[in-house]
């Protein structure tokens, strides 16, 4: 039994540490320990080989000092076997240490020795902690519609030991789900149903390495955070407002509303007339959206064409289409061939307008849509101002569309002065305000004067003008343009006020006269008859009046 023991002995301390690795190398030395040993009499004997490890839980990369110590009084060839690098760092009567460094994985360490030509052997479990590598939580889709499922993934590479690892799921710092990490690399998936309140939220993944048992602390590892966009769409579809005809070269407002949007601020308006995009102006209220662009019709758009108002939200999107229908409605165009007649000339009317466009030219219409109309009239004086009108119609989508146009023919002819409107005798007071109205038409209008036939002297026209003595007399009054002279002999007879009052003056004094005369008369005719019917008694100082017939009456006495 000796020279087996001798011989194991030999065998331990000839095997270089380099295979014995891991696990392999640890089964390797109990087995033959263990199949070396002597019979259990012998063992109930012997003496116990203690290992002490400063701690079992070693940080990855890291050292720690083994003991191998025993109470045998004469031991030897104490050893460590180990598949980590060791490093002696002291022995003495019973005793070994041992220093272990770059620990990368969990091992089993082991002391041996003999006593008493006895093998006595120890044992210890080596677990290794190390934080997680990387912790990462996977790319969230790019909108998420509220309602619906959503199933994130946090990954989760190296971390030891695994038993005390564990996955956290974060919005903010809310906790939401704890899952164990299971596998290499480690893949936890989580379920949350989206919401509005998850709009904008900041989700993260968390590793904990709880060492507390082990007498450590928590380790804690986080992901960088991923923010998740909700939004949420109604199944209706936009309300769209648009013209239901629109001519070429003119604008028109449109206007595409959509309630119910979450968020409504995120979403994304496109406006179109046929292959055009229209410039919108988007607001957004609530949970309202609403746009409103204006539409230019062009030629080349002619006829029906769809204005389409697309909204779109996160990867999701609702769509109104409304028909509109782009016409040309040219004219009426309305044109004279002498625009500037002379008096006589033969003048032509014509009112054209675009195709299907229906004309009626004072009255007279074309003789088919998209045809003119017209007519020929000999310029008189009364045609001078004359105002032509045209009527068209268009008919475009069930709708009556009218238009007019009008033009205005000058005829050229020599002056006329109206004789109604210019008095040809004219009896007026001496300084007295009047005004001559004297009225001549031609075109081009004419110019009318009015000069006195002796003097030459110029009457004023139209304006007020103080009437003196000398304005009598006879005045040819002239209205004249490029197209001739006409004359009008105008008499002015101007009364003097001094004349009438000299008249006045005489007529009074000739009645004064008169009455003077009459009064005189009367006058001598009442004293004579009072000298004849009156005598005066000179013997007294009081004189009746008594009445007097006369001598023929007093001579009678009646019987």
């Amino acid at each position: 039994m000796g020279e087996t023991l001798g011989d194991l002995q030999s065998l331990v301390t000839m095997l270089p540490s380099g295979l014995l690795l891991g696990a392999y190398g640890n089964s390797l030395i109990s087995l033959l320990l263990v199949c070396c040993l002597p019979p259990s009499g012998a063992r109930a004997q012997q003496y116990q080989l203690r290992l002490e490890v400063e701690n079992t839980l070693v940080p990855a990369g890291g050292s720690f000092l083994v003991n191998c110590s025993t109470d045998c009084p004469n031991p030897r060839l104490i050893i460590l076997e180990t598949s980590l690098a060791k490093k002696p760092v002291g022995n003495g009567l019973g005793w070994a240490a041992f220093l272990l460094s770059n620990v990368t994985s969990d091992s089993q360490v082991l002391c041996s020795g003999f006593c008493n030509d006895i093998q006595m052997v120890g044992s210890s479990e080596i677990t290794v902690y190390r934080f997680p590598e990387r912790v990462e939580l996977a790319p969230l889709p790019r909108w998420q519609p509220v309602g619906e499922n959503l199933t994130m993934t946090c990954q989760v590479a190296g971390g030891a030991p695994r038993t005390n690892l564990t996955v956290v799921l974060l919005r903010g710092e809310e906790e939401l789900s704890r899952q164990p990490a299971v596998g290499e690399p480690a893949e936890v998936t989580f379920t949350v149903a989206a919401g509005r309140e998850d709009h904008l939220a900041n989700f993260s993944c968390r590793t904990d390495l709880d060492l507390r048992p082990r007498g450590l602390g928590l380790f804690q590892n986080s992901s960088a955070p991923r923010q998740l966009r909700t939004f949420a769409l109604p199944i209706t579809a936009p309300h769209l407002v648009v013209p239901r005809i629109l001519e070429v070269g003119t604008t028109r407002s449109v206007n595409c509303i959509l309630e119910g949007l979450f968020p409504a601020s995120e979403a994304q308006v496109h406006l179109a007339l046929g292959n055009q995009t229209l410039n919108s102006t988007v607001e957004s209220h609530g949970d309202t959206i609403s746009a409103t662009a204006t539409a230019v019709a062009r030629a080349e758009q002619e006829g029906a064409q769809e204005i389409v108002c697309n909204i779109t939200l996160g990867n999701d999107g609702r769509e109104a289409r409304e028909k509109l229908t782009v016409y040309s409605f040219w004219g009426p165009t309305l044109n004279l061939s002498e625009p500037n007649a002379s008096e006589g000339t033969a003048v032509t009317v014509t009112c054209a307008a675009g195709a299907r466009v229906q004309v009626m030219l004072e009255g007279l219409p074309a003789a088919a849509p998209g045809q003119p109309a017209q007519f020929q009239l000999n310029a008189t004086e009364m045609d001078d101002r004359r105002s032509f009108f045209c009527n068209a119609t268009l008919e475009v989508d069930g709708e009556t569309l009218h238009r007019n146009s009008s033009v205005q023919l000058r005829v050229l002819y020599g002056p006329k002065i109206d004789q109604a409107k210019c008095p040809q005798r004219l009896t007026w007071k001496e300084k007295t305000t009047h005004v001559l109205q004297c009225q001549a038409r031609g075109n081009p209008d004419p110019q009318m004067h009015c000069f006195h036939e002796g003097s030459h002297v110029e009457l004023p026209i139209g304006v007020p003008f103080f009437v003196r003595l000398n304005y009598t007399g006879t005045y040819a009054c002239k209205a004249s343009s490029s197209r001739g002279v006409h004359t009008v002999t105008v008499v002015m007879n101007v009364q003097d006020r001094n004349l009438r009052a000299v008249n006045i003056v005489l007529g009074v004094l000739a009645i004064l006269g008169v009455v003077t005369t009459v009064a005189a008369l009367l006058h001598v005719f009442g004293v004579q008859k009072r000298s004849d019917t009156c005598r005066v008694n000179q013997g007294s100082t009081w004189l009746p009046l008594t009445s007097r017939q006369p001598e023929e009456a007093v001579g009678e006495n009646p019987s």
